[in-house]
C-alpha cells in the first residue's frame, strides 16, 4: 500500500506535523503578542514625597516588568505632546515613562512611537482596566522592548494632576506575583471542615436531660442560640435565675444578657462592614447562622439528599460557568463581589484574609457550599448514630473526609483556572454524595440509607420519646 493512499495515515500525519509548524512560525512571528498580561503597582513621588500607590495591569505585548521593587528603577513620568502619543512627542520623553491617552491610533503605535522617542515604559490612561491585546490585522511581529502599562482614569488623576501643575513627578514599576500557596486557604478550609463537624456534633455537645431551661427564650437563632446552648450544657444552673419581662413573661437573665451581646455584636459588625478587620465578624455569625440552620434542616435518607444535591450541583454550574455566556459576566461571582452594589456584597460568605498576598483580597466560600454537603453529612452521623455504626463502619467519618478533599480539589481547580471562581459544589457533590453511594453499594446498605426513615427507629422505642 503507498504510503500517499487515501486509506493510509501518513498523509494526516504529515498535514499535522505541517500545521504545527506553521503555528510555532505564527507565533514566533508575533512572538511579542503573546504575554500574559500581569498586575503592577506603580510606586509615585510628587516632588519627592511618596504618594499613594496606584495598581495597574501590563498589556499582551511589550517587555515584562520585574517582580521585585528593588530590581526596577525609579523614573521620571512625562506627559506626550500630543497627549494620545498618536504621532513623535514634542516633548523630551527620552529616558522617562512617558504618559498616553486614548486617541486616534492602537496601543501598539502608540508604544511604539513612545519607545522610538527614547521612552523606558508607556503609561496608558483608561476609564477602566481592560486587556491591551495586539492589533487584530497585526501580521508582522511587534517589535516592542518596553514594559506597555495601563491605569485607570481614576487612579491616575493626581498624576495628571500634578504633571499639569508643573511638579515633578517619579514613578517605579513592578509586577508582583501572588503566592502558590496561601495559608489563607487552609483557615478557610478548617473552617469549612470545622463548621460541618460542629454542626453534626452539635446534639451530642449541648444534649441536655432537664426540659425546664429557660434557655429556649426569644427563639433564638444563631449566634445567641449557640451561645446559649453550648454554656447551658456545662454550667445549667446558669439559666436558673429569671426574669419577668412585660412581652416576653418569664425569661432566664443568662438568656436576655446573651442577647444583648448578640444583638451589639451584629450591630457593630454592620457598622464597620467596609473595614479590614469586619472579615471576623461575618463569620462567627455566618458560623453560628449554619450550625443553627444544620440543626433545624433535616435530610430523613439519601434520595431526598441526592434530589437535593443534584438540583445544587447543576445550579452552581450554571450561574458560575454558563451565566457568562448569557449575562456577559459570572452573576454568581459578581453578587459575591457586589461589583454591583458598589462592593456592597451580600454577607452570605466566610471570608479570610491573605496577608502574604501583595495585592491583598480574601478567599472566599459561599454558605451554600457549607450547608448544602454540611445536611448530607448530618444525617450519615444520626444514621451511624441509630444504628449504633462504629467510626470506620459508618458513614459519617468517610463524608467529612470526603467533603475535605471536595475542598482541596475546588482549590486546586481555582489555582489551576488562574483564580477564576469556581462552583464548590462541582467537586464537593461527587467526594460526599457519590462516597456515601459507593459506600453503601459496597456495604450492600443502599436501599437501607436511600428509603431510611429517622422516626422508625425512635418509634421502636416509645418509652423513650
Amino acid at each position: 500500500m503507498p504510503w500517499f493512499s487515501c486509506s493510509s495515515p501518513f498523509p494526516a500525519v504529515a498535514f499535522l506535523i505541517l500545521s504545527f509548524f506553521a503555528a510555532v512560525n505564527a507565533v514566533d512571528n508575533n512572538a511579542s503578542c503573546n504575554h500574559e498580561t500581569q498586575l503592577i503597582k506603580v510606586k509615585n513621588w510628587i516632588d519627592g514625597k511618596e504618594a499613594d500607590m496606584v495598581n495597574g495591569m501590563t498589556a499582551k505585548f511589550g517587555s515584562s516588568l520585574p517582580e521585585d521593587a528593588a530590581q526596577s528603577l525609579r523614573t521620571p513620568l512625562v506627559s506626550s505632546v500630543p497627549a494620545d502619543c498618536c504621532s513623535l512627542s514634542t516633548s523630551k520623553v527620552s529616558g522617562s515613562v512617558a504618559v498616553c491617552v486614548r486617541g486616534n491610533c492602537d496601543y501598539a503605535t502608540k508604544a511604539t512611537i513612545a519607545q522610538s522617542g527614547g521612552a523606558t515604559a508607556v503609561l496608558m490612561i483608561n476609564d477602566q482596566l481592560v486587556e491591551i491585546n495586539c492589533p487584530s490585522d497585526t501580521t508582522e511581529k511587534i517589535d516592542i522592548s518596553i514594559p506597555v502599562v495601563e491605569v485607570t482614569q481614576t487612579l491616575a488623576e493626581n498624576l495628571k494632576n500634578s504633571l499639569t501643575s508643573g511638579k515633578k513627578v517619579e514613578v517605579l514599576l513592578y509586577a508582583p506575583v501572588r503566592p502558590v500557596i496561601d495559608f489563607s486557604v487552609g483557615c478557610l478550609w478548617l473552617m469549612s471542615v470545622g463548621t460541618v463537624i460542629c454542626a453534626s456534633l452539635w446534639a451530642d455537645f449541648t444534649a441536655t436531660d432537664k426540659a425546664d431551661e429557660h434557655y429556649n427564650d426569644f427563639s433564638p437563632k444563631g449566634m445567641h442560640n449557640c451561645i446559649v446552648s453550648l454554656t447551658l450544657k456545662n454550667h445549667p444552673n446558669y439559666g436558673k435565675k429569671t426574669v419577668k419581662l412585660p412581652l416576653f413573661g418569664v425569661v432566664s437573665i443568662f438568656s436576655l444578657v446573651v442577647l444583648l451581646f448578640c444583638m451589639a455584636f451584629a450591630v457593630i459588625w454592620a457598622i464597620t462592614r467596609r473595614e479590614s478587620f469586619s472579615w471576623f465578624g461575618q463569620d462567627v455569625l455566618g458560623i453560628c447562622l449554619m450550625i443553627t440552620v444544620l440543626q433545624l434542616a433535616r435530610l430523613p435518607n439519601i434520595k431526598v439528599a441526592t434530589v437535593l444535591l443534584c438540583c445544587a450541583f447543576v445550579y452552581d454550574i450554571f450561574w458560575v460557568f454558563i451565566s457568562p455566556v448569557i449575562f456577559q459576566k459570572s452573576v454568581m461571582i459578581t453578587v459575591a463581589r457586589g461589583d454591583k452594589a458598589g462592593g456592597e456584597a451580600i454577607p452570605m460568605l466566610l471570608r479570610f484574609p491573605r496577608p502574604s498576598d501583595p495585592w491583598g483580597g480574601y478567599d472566599m466560600i459561599g454558605f451554600g457550599d457549607i450547608l448544602f454537603p454540611g445536611l448530607l453529612v448530618s444525617f450519615t452521623r444520626r444514621f451511624d448514630k441509630n444504628n449504633n455504626k462504629g467510626v470506620f463502619d459508618g458513614y459519617f467519618l468517610w463524608l467529612v473526609v470526603g467533603y475535605g478533599f471536595g475542598l482541596i480539589f475546588t482549590y486546586l481547580g481555582l489555582y489551576l483556572m488562574n483564580g477564576h471562581g469556581q462552583p464548590a459544589l462541582l467537586y464537593l457533590v461527587p467526594c460526599t454524595l457519590g462516597v456515601a453511594v459507593v459506600l453503601g453499594c459496597i456495604r450492600g446498605e443502599l436501599e437501607a440509607i436511600w428509603n431510611y426513615e429517622e422516626d422508625s427507629c425512635s418509634s421502636k422505642e416509645p418509652s423513650d420519646v
